[in-house]
């Protein structure tokens, strides 16, 4: 779905971001959920990661991180709260039946509470530890984690496409997380590394993330 200049719903993105966060920013999991129920969105560039925000801005996102979700005077942030607005409007993200709308919530809230933290603490490790004596002793503290919850994953989605009987915005967040996982990690589990396929191959990630990509540029440097 193309960005509409125009459009009721206005999500936040940076306008550059460093090497290893191109094509990674959360602003990409709500293009993704709206571009898969036809919603057209406007973008508002801020500037990067690492560059101090507006008071303004501050305001609607206390951490000065995307996205920003504002539509008809109602302004969010977090990309799972968003999320689940999103939802709401499409039972093709979220059921209507109270058990299948809490299943997918839980498999939302799951992928940002249990799965992401071990895979970003390995991601940040990475990042700040290059050139340093700590990197590899760190790496291998904090493996075991993110391994144990990834196998327990790989469990639970057995040999389904989605975490349920079917797509929903679980399956946006917890694919999103994992792409940002090295590949190493998934490579235990064919069942995992084929749902990020399987995901990925969608065509409303493969318009999102061009729509990102179209407005982040990379070149924002790391902090000393």
């Amino acid at each position: 779905m193309p960005v509409d200049s125009d459009a009721a719903i206005e999500i936040t993105a940076y306008k550059a971001v460093p090497s290893f966060a191109y094509g990674r920013i959360k602003d990409i999991r709500i293009r993704w959920a709206l571009d898969e129920i036809g919603l057209p969105y406007r973008t508002r560039l801020i500037d990067g990661i690492f560059e101090d925000k507006p008071q303004d801005y501050m305001a609607d996102q206390p951490f000065g991180q995307v996205p920003v979700y504002k539509e008809d005077g109602l302004t969010l942030f977090e990309s799972g709260s968003i999320l689940i607005r999103i939802g709401e409007k499409d039972e093709r993200l979220l059921p209507r039946d109270a058990k299948g709308r809490g299943r997918a919530i839980s498999w939302a809230i799951a992928a940002l509470n249990s799965v992401e933290p071990m895979i970003q603490t390995l991601v940040i490790l990475t990042v700040k530890g290059q050139a340093t004596d700590w990197l590899a002793g760190s790496i291998e503290a904090a493996k075991p984690f993110a391994e144990q919850r990834l196998a327990r994953l790989a469990q639970a989605l057995g040999d389904r496409d989605w975490l349920e009987d079917r797509f929903s915005i679980g399956d946006i967040v917890m694919i999103d997380v994992l792409r940002n996982a090295n590949p190493q990690l998934l490579a235990p589990h064919p069942n995992l590394t084929a749902y990020v396929a399987r995901g990925t191959s969608r065509p409303a990630f493969l318009s999102a993330m061009a729509a990102h990509l179209a407005d982040c540029a990379v070149g924002e440097p790391l902090p000393a």
